[in-house]
């Protein structure tokens, strides 16, 4: 091969200036199907970018699994859903080998975490063993079965939502699991304008019916590999670190370096969607609540919002 052949081949990582208008293309269609959440999308799109997982706690009817499912679409992305019951198996999450009488040969038949854009619904109604195998999964990107391991698609990403209306159905999520997760989210019920546009949306033909992608997968994989090459300095990763030894000088349980980890990769994601190729403390600013505050536990009133905020408050910018 010649090397001028060699360069007509060669496929220039995007700059940040193309993530930043993939997000929001993204971010744009998505929004012909959602009312009235723009920060939520972008929230998505900074987990989907920055290889995380999201967790979704909000009160059922407010468009959870409609959000996913445009992600997906907007990417050209596979879509599955899991419905978290408390007699759901872990082998419905992953899949299971089944006996192919014909051929009198064991076959895999992929579970749902078999797809780019997962929704675990409610998660927090199947019982610890059933979550724990989706949480594998997350953090390994990987299904074992068996003997046999296999991949899951790139990009994969989970995107769960919990019961916050049943408690007493429901089992918690141990602090171990919800760490898996980069961001928690809140969607919350729209304003009475955007109820009004949503109803005339749905009056006839819902819009995720006609949604179109604009965006592939391997779109998605280029803008992660790019995001990889956002500058975090010395400074800012001095300043992750300083709010994170505020959270556990604060709380019973602070942020864990997996959870400091978590907010660099947000905030190179995020930079990126600014066109930036470095991380400002701003970024850091604008993440560690999603990306922390379900990670912290106290013993009194305090939510780890509060935390988070205290820390925001008292430690100095160098």
């Amino acid at each position: 091969m010649t090397d001028a052949h060699a360069d007509a081949d060669f496929d220039p990582a995007p700059s940040v200036e193309a993530v930043s208008d993939l997000a929001t293309r993204i971010s744009e269609n998505v929004e012909r199907v959602i009312v009235g959440h723009h920060d939520a999308i972008e929230d998505i799109i900074v987990a989907l970018f920055a290889r995380g997982h999201l967790l979704l706690e909000d009160v059922p009817g407010v468009g959870k699994t409609m959000l996913a499912r445009a992600i997906a679409t907007s990417i050209e992305g596979e879509f599955e859903r899991i419905q978290f019951t408390p007699d759901l198996l872990p082998s419905d999450v992953t899949g299971v080998n089944v006996f192919n009488q014909q051929t009198s040969e064991f076959e895999f038949r992929e579970g749902p975490v078999f797809g780019n854009v997962v929704l675990g619904d409610e998660i927090n109604r199947a019982p610890p063993k059933t979550q724990a195998a989706l949480l594998e999964v997350m953090e390994e990107l990987q299904v074992t079965v068996d003997g046999v391991t296999r991949r899951v698609p790139d990009p994969f990403t989970v995107i769960a939502t919990q019961n916050d209306v049943e408690p007493d159905r429901t089992y918690d999520l141990p602090l171990a699991e919800l760490d898996r997760f980069m961001k928690k989210i809140h969607l919350g019920y729209p304003n009475e304008a955007e109820e009004t546009e949503l109803l005339g949306r749905v009056s006839g033909h819902h819009p995720i019916e006609s949604l179109e992608p604009v965006a592939s997968a391997g779109d998605v994989r280029d803008a992660r590999e790019r995001i990889l090459d956002v500058t975090v300095s010395e400074p800012v990763r001095s300043y992750v670190s300083r709010l994170a030894a505020d959270t556990r000088a604060g709380a019973d349980l602070g942020v864990s370096p997996r959870g400091s980890i978590a907010l660099v990769r947000a905030a190179q994601a995020r930079a990126a969607l600014d066109a930036r190729d470095y991380v400002v403390p701003d970024d850091v600013q604008r993440e560690v609540r999603s990306v922390w505050a379900h990670r912290i536990r106290t013993t009194d009133e305090r939510a780890g919002r509060d935390v988070v905020q205290r820390a925001l408050d008292t430690v100095p910018v160098e």
